[in-house]
């Protein structure tokens, strides 16, 4: 071997040290920056009403309702059960708004549910019924109910130990992922056919083209109100380790999902806002969290804009963060508190339309 071979070999391996070396270092870094941001742990839990950040958006985009108030009586009244407006809820115009208060609540929300009356020739046990529709609970991704009317004339979901003079099917005239098609309204009409004989009942299904008509016209409104608002905290000196962050952020009140995403609940079980680390499963380290908060489902008093911000602002001060928009722009004070304010216009322009963010409707509509 020559000197110069000799000299090459040891170049070479000195190279390969030292690449292996600068790994171990990266890594070693990026644990013990998360590990020195979480302890010891604060009671604040992330969640106080501090101030802090940076920016330039997200934007929610227009939130004027011109003509919806009209949209939603005619939903609610082509499909009966919408019961005599109070006097004192009629608007200056005339339109009256849909509310969500009764005594005791219809078991269907003829709001967003096609509702088919069925005449029974007998009364009917509740374990008979709900075999014969144990086939019949979805047309497509449509969600189908079949509520029961009792000997005292109330209305309840249909119960194996109950008996039954009449029923109500109701399915939801539109989701997330579109307004009931003319397929699954088929799929529907001939499931409740093949029923009839096996029941002894007669449905008196509604015209399929005022379906159809409804159908488009409520997934318009989850359309325009379908919003997920997202900041970000981006990492200012190099990647956090996952294997630390994790545990760490589940520590502060996030629970993990089967999905691997993130959730911090309301206190009552329900979504308040999302965290998502935007590694993939191989990752050992991320430079980038984002918060989403899936606005028309989180009521406003939850005030999941101020505490998923606080959040934000935690993280980004214990990680040596900065907040930033979907474009890497930092989210200033100013432009958090603009934010703020198109929420709160958000939320009023849902109300005028019947859907009362957060509430049992929008949770359906939006899920």
């Amino acid at each position: 071997m020559t000197e110069l071979q000799a000299s090459l070999i040891a170049i070479g391996g000195a190279i390969v040290v030292g690449v292996v070396s600068y790994n171990k270092w990266q890594e070693w870094r990026a644990r013990r920056s998360v590990e020195n941001a979480f302890s010891p742990l604060e009671e604040d839990v992330l969640m106080g009403p501090k101030g802090g950040g940076e920016r330039q958006e997200p934007v929610l985009g227009p939130v004027g309702a011109v003509g919806r108030e009209d949209d939603s009586q005619t939903l609610d009244r082509s499909l009966g059960h919408g019961g005599e407006p109070d006097d004192e809820a009629v608007h200056a115009d005339g339109s009256v708004p849909f509310v969500e208060t009764a005594p005791k609540p219809f078991p269907l929300d003829t709001f967003i549910d096609c509702v088919i009356p069925v005449a029974l020739e007998m009364p009917l046990r509740g374990e008979k019924i709900t075999a014969a529709f144990q086939k019949l609970r979805l047309v497509g991704n449509k969600h189908v109910e079949v509520i029961g009317e009792t000997e005292s004339g109330d209305w309840e979901k249909v119960a194996v130990a109950g008996a039954y003079h009449a029923l109500q099917v109701g399915v939801q005239l539109a989701n997330r992922h579109g307004p009931l098609s003319e397929l699954e309204y088929s799929e529907l009409v001939t499931g409740l056919d093949q029923l009839s004989d096996e029941l002894g009942a007669t449905p008196e299904l509604p015209e399929m083209t005022e379906v159809m008509s409804l159908a488009k016209r409520l997934y318009q409104l989850i359309h325009e109100f379908d919003i997920q608002l997202s900041i970000n905290v981006r990492a200012k000196e190099g990647p956090w380790s996952l294997a630390t962050l994790r545990p760490a952020l589940q520590r502060q009140g996030l629970e993990i999902r089967p999905d691997g995403r993130m959730v911090m609940q309301d206190g009552e079980g329900s979504v308040l806002y999302w965290v998502l680390t935007n590694a993939n499963p191989a990752d050992d380290t991320s430079s980038l969290m984002t918060l989403l908060l899936p606005v028309a489902t989180v009521a406003p008093e939850r005030e999941g804009f101020r505490s998923m911000t606080a959040f934000a602002r935690s993280l980004a001060s214990r990680l040596s963060g900065t907040i930033v928009d979907d474009e890497g722009h930092p989210l200033s004070d100013e432009s958090l508190a603009a934010i703020a304010q198109q929420i709160r216009s958000f939320y009023g322009a849902m109300e005028q339309t019947g859907i009362s963010p957060g509430s049992p409707r929008a949770q359906r509509l939006f899920a």
